[in-house]
């Protein structure tokens, strides 16, 4: 186990300007993940909810059906924070003094 993943029920915090951009934009709205990607400034949106995930927050995926292009039925994600997340990230952002212990 990293230092970062000692206690998942704590976020670690991050200087990652991607992270720090997604978690900007998650704190206003949810996100499907083509505009998580934009927001985050590159294509691998997955992976940064994987990277937040692994530092102590959930960022729950919902499937929401929707039509696509060919009105075929499709089951994009919406990457959203739960009360949890808001409560971690303001806690993390109160204590925050420029660096991370990561």
């Amino acid at each position: 186990m990293t230092e970062c993943t000692k206690n998942p029920t704590r976020f670690t915090g991050t200087e990652n300007p991607r992270h720090l951009r997604v978690i900007q934009a998650l704190m206003t709205r949810p996100l499907p993940r083509e505009q998580l990607d934009r927001v985050a400034g590159a294509s691998n949106g997955p992976e940064l909810v994987s990277e937040l995930r692994r530092r102590g927050l959930d960022v729950p995926c919902t499937r929401t059906k929707k039509k696509d292009r060919d009105l075929f039925d499709c089951w994009p994600g919406v990457y959203h924070f739960t009360q949890q997340d808001r409560r971690r990230v303001n806690r993390w952002l109160t204590t925050r003094k420029g660096g991370t212990s990561c």
